[in-house]
């Protein structure tokens, strides 16, 4: 059975920094969209960031106008593992993070047609 398992959240400081790890068994990563979302008490699912792994082994990545700058993917084909480093991070990166994955990358941020959802990793972030 396909599905990924985030882990890495925590609490930290702001400016402070994170490395979240989302596993993926069943299947590679290869050829595929792995988005990264957040849902913040009371608020909507927000798209983060999502990456691409194209057949001539080239990234793509795509990340919110909020995140770009400090928050940064990568993809580890060993251990099936797509990363998402988070750097200088806010009060506002407070959530629980999810990845899932679907075909492209193209309007990840509506979250749409993604399967596979992880059941999350919490990131506080608090002075």
């Amino acid at each position: 059975q396909a599905q990924f398992v985030e882990s890495g959240g925590g609490l930290v400081q702001p400016g402070g920094s994170l490395r979240l790890s989302c596993a993926a068994s069943g299947f590679t990563l290869d050829y595929r969209a792995i988005g990264w979302f957040r849902q913040a008490p009371g608020k909507e699912r927000e798209g983060v960031s999502c990456i691409f792994r194209s057949r001539s082994n080239r990234d793509y990545t795509y990340y919110t106008d909020s995140v770009k700058g400090r928050f940064t993917l990568s993809i580890d084909n060993a251990k099936n593992t797509v990363y998402l480093q988070l750097n200088n991070l806010k009060v506002a990166d407070t959530a629980v993070y999810y990845c899932a994955t679907r075909r492209d990358c193209a309007g990840y941020d509506t979250g749409r047609d993604f399967d596979s959802w992880g059941q999350g990793t919490q990131v506080e972030v608090s002075s």
